[in-house]
């Protein structure tokens, strides 16, 4: 039974887990999307969350926790400048995890791994522009203004 065991050890030693994951977490901080393992990619979560969290406030006790968790100063510089501007008002929930099917060559479950608020599909605040499509050929003359009438609208809101 696996009573009280949070932590998914990963086949690791604990020294050979935390430095895979402070590499994770930094090419993660850098490209804003890693492909890997479902298990990894939970446990980097886990791993990667709380320290976004703390580079909401940049302080240097907060910069110095950081960087003794990920060993890289230019992580430790991208995390607190650009993404801790951009997740500031989010209270959580950095990171999503993105299945996609099995490895090929040994069938293991893949997952991407990004972070939130840089993905261009999501928009978190709904600024998409509706799509207008035509659903049946009756109704003519209304539909036609109609369309044009919203045309109209996304053109004078995509000036602003």
């Amino acid at each position: 039974m696996r009573h009280g065991k949070k932590i998914n050890h990963l086949g690791r030693k604990t020294a050979h887990r935390k430095a895979m994951l402070a590499n994770m977490a930094c090419s993660l901080i850098e490209h804003k999307r890693i492909n890997t393992t479902e298990a990894k990619a939970k446990a980097l979560r886990r791993f990667v969350e709380p320290l976004i969290t703390k580079s909401k406030a940049d302080t240097t006790h907060n910069r110095r926790t950081v960087f003794s968790y990920l060993r890289d100063k230019y992580a430790v510089t991208e995390l607190f400048k650009e993404i801790s501007v951009k997740v500031g008002d989010r209270p959580g929930g950095y990171v999503r995890i993105i299945k996609l099917g099995n490895r090929q060559g040994d069938n293991a479950p893949m997952a991407m791994v990004e972070l939130v608020d840089y993905n261009e599909l999501y928009d978190p605040k709904g600024n998409k522009a509706k799509k207008s499509t035509r659903r049946s050929r009756r109704g003519g003359k209304k539909n036609v203004e109609a369309a044009a009438a919203a045309v109209e609208t996304q053109a004078s809101q995509e000036e602003e």
